[in-house]
Parts: C-alpha cells; structure tokens; sequence
C-alpha cells in the first residue's frame, strides 16, 4: 500500500500536485473535506472563518490528530494522496495506520502564495493580505511548520507550472 500525506501552506501547489497524481493513477483524499462535510452539518457557510473556527475547535476538544483519525475511512484505494496534512499527530494517526507513510511537503513563499490564493478565490480562500496572514498564523498554531519541515520529500514551487509538474511527476515515479 502506497500512502502518501500532502502538505504545504494554503496558495503553495497542494491542488496542482493532487491533480499530477490524480494522473498518474492516485486516489486523493482531502482531509478538508472532512472539516466541510462537519461544517455543513453544523448548519454553517463554508468560510474560511468558519472552516477554520470548526477545525481548532476540534482539535481543542478531541487532540490534535482528530481530523486524521476522521479521514481514515475515507482511504479506500492501494496508491492515494492524503492532502492537507497539518499537524504532526495528524501524522502519527497516518503512520500508525499505514507504516510505508511518506509525507511531501509543497513550499512556496508567502508572497508567491498570496498572490495564487487572489487569482484563485475558493470558497475558503480569504481576500486580504491581513486574512491571509491572520489564517498563516492558524496554520502555523496547528504545527504545519512542524510537518513540513520533518517531511520526507520537500518540493520547491516558485517557477513555472511546467517545472513543478515535472518535479511532482519525478517524485511521483521515484515513490512508485
């Protein structure tokens, strides 16, 4: 069983690298989809504030791995990409259950980011420079530095869409 865990600050490349696997015959499995559907349940609009309200509340009440040990009933498939991997627990639940686990790191700088996150506007996405500051430092609280510094693979996504693709599908190729 290949399982991968993506993860990267918002605006890095984590949807450009989920779709090259996609590609290449990868199951993708968004833990954010996870936080959605418990959003939406609670009767709430999907917004970054309250996405991000609703995950930390979680965390808080139930331990940093809650929405790891959530997503596992969603992996379904020999060779799939975990994206949105954001803390070191959430790791650990991954590992435990899956010890081939390999975590990637996509970094960009915040400036590069930034600037994705305004031409793409998810429904998430926010829409200023101090919102995207404001949910950097959320992320950052939750140990996502901590992930993507221990991460097995780092990728680099500051040039063209065309070298980062070439470098996801090199990674992709090397881990099988």
């Amino acid at each position: 069983m290949k399982i991968i865990g993506l993860s990267g600050m918002p605006g890095s490349g984590k949807g450009l690298f989920v779709e090259t696997a996609r590609k290449k015959e990868f199951d993708v499995v968004r833990m954010g989809d996870a936080v959605w559907d418990f959003v939406r349940k609670k009767g709430l609009k999907l917004n970054d504030e309250n996405v991000g309200r609703i995950a930390d509340e979680e965390r808080k009440k139930h331990g940093c791995g809650i929405w790891g040990e959530r997503t596992l009933n969603f992996i379904k498939n020999r060779k799939t990409v975990i994206d949105g991997i954001r803390s070191i627990e959430e790791v650990n639940v991954f590992r435990k259950h899956f010890p081939a686990f390999t975590v990637i790191a996509v970094h960009s700088s915040a400036e590069t980011r930034f600037n994705r996150i305004m031409k793409r506007k998810r429904i998430d996405d926010v829409f200023s420079k101090e919102k995207f500051d404001e949910r950097d430092r959320r992320e950052l609280s939750w140990g996502i530095g901590n992930v993507i510094a221990l991460s097995d693979i780092v990728i680099v996504n500051e040039g063209s869409v065309d070298e980062f693709k070439k470098r996801i599908e090199k990674v992709l190729g090397e881990i099988g």
